[in-house]
């Protein structure tokens, strides 16, 4: 069931959002050459719970960490680990989440550890453009697949591929809510957008081919074949006037 939000409760959606945004502005300053994921993981829960709210991720499943962290060919859900140590040249996508008076935010970013090649910095940029294209379409009286069709467009015209096995998503009250939003689709078809609609959408763009697997360690997803995949989020609401990206602080 998809569960349409008030002006009050989009508001509260916004506070928790912007608590989640700054946590990848502390996260941007973590990522450096030497730190590990978990020293970036520390510093993004440390300052969720100074806000006053929780990690969203933490225990969500059984997920070990307040932050997913992965680099470079990892797509989602890496886990921080005290043995990962970032290198110049990598490329690193945290995605998190705040929860705070009884609504979460969802975010990521692809971050750049020191000096990252052109083709890195490049998919960085046309996954971000990627989203823009998509979000444009997040108004009411379109549909999920116009949001997800401008993603794809964007991507595959910039010779990229779009995750097809993991999709964005509602959230609210829940990480996790109805519709699903993927980052493909038909224009004109799949569920009509209304205001009041809270949604993730989150073009997850690989360098290569559009297919993925799971590690051993039953959470992290990497692309099949072994090439880069960058990653960006906003939570958006759609309203009367437009989306509104309730976790967008600045880059």
């Amino acid at each position: 069931m998809i569960k349409l939000k008030n002006p009050e409760q989009i508001q509260r959606m916004k506070d928790a959002g912007r608590i989640t945004g700054e946590a990848l502005l502390v996260a941007r300053e973590a990522i450096v050459p030497g730190a590990t994921t978990h020293d970036v993981d520390t510093a993004i829960r440390r300052y969720i719970e100074k806000c006053g709210a929780r990690p969203t991720f933490l225990g969500y499943c059984g997920f070990p960490a307040a932050a997913c962290i992965s680099i470079n060919e990892e797509v989602i859900h890496g886990i921080p680990s005290r043995r990962r140590v970032l290198r110049e040249g990598d490329i690193v996508k945290v995605d998190v989440g705040a929860f705070y008076r009884g609504y979460t935010g969802d975010s990521a970013k692809t971050f750049a550890v020191g000096k990252v090649s052109e083709e890195a910095q490049r998919l960085i940029r046309v996954t971000r453009e990627s989203f823009y294209a998509g979000v444009a379409y997040a108004r009411g009286g379109l549909r999920i697949g116009d949001i997800g069709y401008h993603v794809q467009s964007y991507a595959e015209q910039n010779g990229y591929s779009v995750v097809r096995a993991y999709e964005g998503h509602g959230v609210g009250e829940e990480l996790h809510e109805e519709p699903g939003v993927p980052n493909f689709g038909t224009p004109g078809r799949g569920v009509r957008l209304y205001a009041g609609m809270t949604i993730a959408i989150e073009p997850m763009v690989n360098a290569g081919t559009s297919e993925v697997r799971v590690l051993s360690n039953g959470w992290t997803v990497v692309t099949a074949d072994g090439k880069l995949s960058a990653h960006y989020e906003h939570t958006v609401a759609i309203t009367e006037d437009g989306p509104i990206l309730l976790t967008d602080v600045g880059e």
